[in-house]
């Protein structure tokens, strides 16, 4: 299976009398964000389902990335809003659904959480040493058998600038 890790693109700065959750992306997140799902559809890339956080502007990136047709299916999860932890979507979310080994999942959220997934399921630990730009993604190939903590492959580190 592989997971897409994708943060959510440039949106309304923190402080202006917005709370956290509800911060949109701005036009130009906006922008960038649908170049991005562009070039990511002319790389050939189709996602089985994208899971967003809740939070405003993840949910708008999913819905980006759904409008140019990287995927039919989309879901929340709470797993996927701040704070939230690899080992309990995996056990509450990802496990019980059995998906085949050749499932595409994108996951849809934010720093400097996905960076910490990424991290825990390549060394089964959080490193401090990936950084996720916004609108960036992260391939993790997820072991055939037994957990995927610290038994995952990175494939794919790609900043924006470089699918613009």
């Amino acid at each position: 299976m592989e997971l897409y890790l994708i943060r959510h693109g440039i949106a309304e700065d923190k402080g202006l009398g917005i709370k956290d959750e509800e911060r949109s992306l701005t036009k130009e997140g906006r922008q960038k964000t649908e170049k991005v799902a562009q070039k990511l559809v002319k790389l050939g890339l189709n996602f089985d389902l994208i899971l967003t956080s809740p939070l405003v502007r993840a949910r708008q990136t999913a819905e980006i990335l759904i409008a140019e047709k990287l995927s039919s299916q989309l879901e929340e999860s709470s797993h996927l809003a701040h704070d939230g932890q690899i080992s309990s979507w995996l056990k509450d979310w990802l496990e019980p659904r059995n998906y085949s080994l050749n499932t595409q999942l994108a996951l849809v959220g934010h720093e400097p959480d996905l960076s910490k997934w990424a991290e825990i399921l390549l060394w089964g630990e959080v490193k401090a040493s990936l950084v996720l730009k916004k609108a960036g993604m992260i391939g993790i190939k997820l072991p055939e058998t037994g957990s995927a903590l610290g038994r995952s492959q990175m494939f794919w580190l790609t900043p924006p600038k470089y699918l613009l």
